[in-house]
């Protein structure tokens, strides 16, 4: 598996397709949300703005964590991997790596 984990502050090269997984937080609900995306900051606006019918009730969200993968089929991948392991210990290793 070829992913790079990067801080929430990095960002690709501009003219490199990349594409991202990402993991949020709501602290009004106490609740992480897993996703993928090509474009964070603007994913991140939608959870914040209730365009995600999944998410919405849980605005503000804070982004905590992004991995980069260089296809969509290697970030669904690992989203769906982090999702798999369905626990919230993992998901804190994750984040404070």
């Amino acid at each position: 598996m070829a992913f790079k984990r990067s801080s929430v502050r990095s960002r690709p090269a501009p003219h490199i397709l990349i594409y991202s997984i990402y993991i949020i937080y709501s602290n009004s609900k106490d609740q992480f949300y897993i996703g993928h995306t090509q474009d964070v900051s603007n994913r991140l606006k939608q959870h914040n703005n209730g365009y995600s019918k999944s998410t919405k009730f849980g605005i503000p969200w804070k982004l905590l964590h992004v991995e980069h993968f260089d296809s969509r089929s290697a970030a669904i991948k690992r989203e769906y991997e982090i999702k798999s392991k369905k626990s919230r210990k993992y998901l804190d290793w994750i984040i404070n790596q």
